[in-house]
């Protein structure tokens, strides 16, 4: 039976074709079985109808609180069977109702080295600028499993660039975006064709077919 994972984008979602041509290549063994956006105005969307791909916008403003806003997710996550999420440029804080349904079983890429450059209110360009204004040498990504607080869960995958090269945040954007869309299919990859161990802050790699 083919697992079911769903992609959660609020902008371009470049990420998102990015896991779509690794699950049609079967280098991610499964298959995105929804796209999930707070944006009606998404780049994505378009691409995710144009492949057959089922499309829910819920907005949370819409709902009169975060618990609401979370059942509302976890109806349409139940509804096409998901097992797995990946925030791939997705703006909002997932519900905690949703983190606990699916513990372990959500991953987030950061476009910074965690836990460096992190928190709430440091997506996007406002990463890249404060790396930028910090002056460090090297950035990178950041792929982790989440829980409650922002860009605190434990961390699956990282690779870092050299960016001493970069004159601007933009500059600093595209270099990190090049190692975003190697780096994202090898963590949805990872995640399940392995069995994740939480000790602490740390994610220990069970194989799956390890014996003891």
């Amino acid at each position: 039976m083919v697992t079911k994972i769903a992609v959660f984008a609020s902008g371009r979602g470049s990420n998102f074709r990015e896991i779509y041509k690794n699950t049609r290549s079967g280098f991610i063994p499964a298959e995105i079985s929804l796209l999930v956006s707070d944006n009606p105005r998404a780049g994505i969307i378009p691409f995710a109808e144009e492949h057959s791909i089922p499309v829910s916008i819920i907005q949370p403003k819409l709902f009169s609180s975060t618990q609401s806003f979370g059942t509302a997710i976890l109806d349409v996550l139940t509804a096409e069977q998901i097992e797995y999420i990946v925030l791939a440029g997705y703006l909002k804080k997932i519900p905690e109702n949703v983190v606990s349904a699916f513990n372990n079983r959500i991953i987030n890429i950061h476009p910074a080295l965690l836990p460096a450059f992190g928190g709430k209110g440091m997506y996007g360009k406002h990463v890249h600028q404060a790396v930028f204004e910090a002056g460090v040498k090297v950035s990178g990504i950041t792929i982790h499993l989440v829980n409650e607080e922002y860009d605190s869960g434990p961390i699956l995958l990282q690779r870092a660039t050299d960016i001493s090269h970069c004159e601007t945040p933009e500059e600093i954007a595209s270099t990190v975006l090049k190692l975003e869309h190697k780096a994202l299919p090898e963590a949805v990859k990872l995640l399940l064709e392995n069995d994740p161990e939480i000790d602490g802050n740390r994610v220990i790699i069970r194989k799956v077919h390890e014996t003891n």
